[in-house]
C-alpha cells in the first residue's frame, strides 16, 4: 500500500523494476521504450555501465563528503571537466542538488554581485518550484497558485512564441525585443535590473526555441546595461539540442550558466558556472548546502561526461533529432489535430490542437495513454497539457527512433478511430 501524497501525479501507471539504455521494465515484466528520460535526466540512458561502475566504486570510498567541510576528488575533477565545457571565461563552479536550487543560487549571485534587486524573466519560462524559482516561472499557474505572495522583484517580458502569436520569426522577434525595451523604460530600469534569465529552448511551456536574433538581442541589451545574462540550461543543456549548450545555437555568451538534469545521469546534482571575478562578488557563505556536490553524484557526473564524449552523444542527439523530426512531421502533415511540431535535437514538442486558442488536451491525454499500452512512454506539457513531448535519452539508436515512431503511428490510428 502506497502512502505517497495524493498531490503527486504520475504520468503513467508503470511501476518500474529496472531499466537499461532506452528501455524500462515493470514489475510484471513488461518493457517500455522510454521517451521521457526522467524528464530529460537520463541522457546516458538507464543504468549505463560506465555510470553504474563509477557510482559503485565511489560508494565504497566515501558517500557523503560535505563540501563546505571537506573537499573530495570527484568534486575537484568535476569542476575542471565542467569548465572545459563552459564558454570561455566561465571558470568557476558552484554545486547544489536540484535545478530550482541552482536557479536561486544564480539569482542570489546576480543580486549580490550587481547590488540590484530585480530579475527579468521571459513569459513561458520554467525555472523551478521553490519560492524564488517559482516566482520566476510563468509556464503555467500550477507551481504558483495558492502559493502567493510571490517573491518581489521579478518582471516578465514577452518571449517570441511563434505558434501562439501566429507570426513569423522576424515579426515575433521584433515585437518581443521592442516590448523588452519598453519594460526597461517602464517596469524595471536597467539600474535596478540585476539579471535576465532565459531558457534558450523553453521546456514546460511547450518546447519553444528562442530565435537566434532574439537571444542576440537579449544578450546585447544585457551587455549595454551591465545586466547579467543567465542561461537556464537545466533541460535543454548537456547535449540535448544537438549542441552541448542550447545557447550555442545562437552564438551568445552568458555570464552565468545553470545546469542540472542531464548532469549526473539521475543522481541529484546541479551547478552554476560564472567567471571567478563575478563569482567572487557574491557574499562569503552564500553558497553551499548539506548535500551539494555529493561524492557519489560527482563520480556519476564524471562518468556521464565520459559517456557523452566517448559515445559522441551530442552528435547523436543532432542526428537522431533530425530523424525523429522527419518521422513526426509526416504525422503532423496527415493529422488535422497535430497543429505544430517544434524544438531542437532530441527535445521536440508536438502541439495537439486545432489552433493556438483551441488546444486538445483530451486528445493528447488519449495519445499518451494509448502509447503506454503499446510500450511507449511519453510525457505531456503546455498550459492545458496539450503538447506531447519527445525526450528520449541521448543514447537512443536509429532503430529505437523508428520503433517509437512506428508505435506512435499505431497510436494515431487507434485514437483517430476512437474519435470518428
Amino acid at each position: 500500500m502506497s502512502h505517497l501524497s495524493p498531490l503527486l501525479k504520475q504520468s503513467s501507471k508503470v511501476c518500474v523494476k529496472n531499466g537499461e539504455g532506452s528501455w524500462l521494465y515493470d514489475t510484471s515484466g513488461n518493457q517500455y521504450l522510454d521517451f521521457t528520460a526522467g524528464i530529460g535526466v537520463t541522457s546516458t540512458g538507464h543504468c549505463h555501465p560506465t555510470v553504474v561502475k563509477a557510482a559503485q566504486e565511489q560508494v565504497g570510498n566515501i558517500i557523503h563528503a560535505q563540501y563546505t567541510t571537506v573537499t573530495h576528488e570527484p568534486m575537484l575533477k568535476l569542476t575542471d571537466r565542467l569548465v572545459e565545457k563552459m564558454p570561455k571565461g566561465l571558470d568557476s563552479v558552484a554545486f547544489s542538488n536540484s535545478g530550482s536550487e541552482a536557479v536561486e543560487m544564480a539569482m542570489r549571485l546576480a543580486r549580490q554581485a550587481t547590488g540590484r534587486a530585480n530579475i527579468l524573466t521571459f513569459h513561458g519560462g520554467f525555472h523551478g518550484r521553490t519560492m524564488a524559482a517559482a516566482s520566476m516561472t510563468t509556464s503555467g499557474t500550477k507551481v504558483r497558485t495558492g502559493f502567493h505572495p510571490m517573491m518581489a522583484g521579478v518582471v516578465t517580458s514577452p518571449f517570441p512564441h511563434l505558434y501562439r502569436y501566429g507570426w513569423d520569426e522576424d515579426t515575433a522577434t521584433e515585437f518581443c525585443l521592442k516590448e523588452l525595451d519598453e519594460i526597461l523604460k517602464t517596469h524595471s530600469a536597467p539600474s535596478d535590473t540585476a539579471a535576465m534569465i532565459i531558457e534558450p529552448v523553453q521546456g514546460e511551456y511547450g518546447y519553444y526555441p528562442a530565435p537566434k536574433a532574439f537571444l542576440e538581442g537579449v544578450a546585447q541589451r544585457c551587455k549595454d546595461h551591465g545586466i547579467l545574462f543567465i542561461a537556464d540550461e537545466i533541460q535543454a543543456g548537456y547535449g540535448r539540442t544537438g549542441r552541448f549548450w542550447s545557447h550555442q545555437h545562437a552564438g551568445v555568451h552568458p555570464d552565468i550558466i545553470v545546469t542540472a538534469k542531464g548532469l549526473a545521469s539521475g543522481f541529484p546534482l546541479s551547478a552554476i558556472a560564472a567567471s571567478e571575478k563575478l563569482m567572487s562578488k557574491g557574499l562569503p557563505g552564500s553558497q553551499g548546502g548539506t548535500y551539494g556536490a555529493n561524492a557519489v553524484a560527482c563520480a556519476a557526473a564524471l562518468a556521464t561526461l565520459d559517456v557523452v564524449d566517448n559515445e559522441k552523444l551530442v552528435e547523436n542527439a543532432a542526428a537522431r533529432g533530425e530523424q525523429l523530426y522527419r518521422r513526426l512531421d509526416a504525422f503532423r502533415q496527415g493529422t488535422a489535430w497535430i497543429d505544430d511540431l517544434r524544438g531542437k535535437g532530441l527535445m521536440l514538442g508536438m502541439e495537439i490542437a486545432h489552433s493556438p486558442d483551441r488546444p486538445r488536451a483530451d486528445i493528447a491525454e488519449r495519445l499518451a495513454a494509448e502509447a503506454e499500452k503499446r510500450g511507449l512512454l511519453l510525457l505531456r506539457c503546455g498550459t492545458a497539457g496539450q503538447i506531447i513531448r519527445w525526450l528520449p535519452p541521448l543514447v537512443v539508436t536509429e532503430e529505437e527512433v523508428d520503433d517509437a515512431a512506428d508505435r506512435f503511428n499505431r497510436v494515431l490510428e487507434a485514437v483517430t478511430a476512437e474519435l470518428q
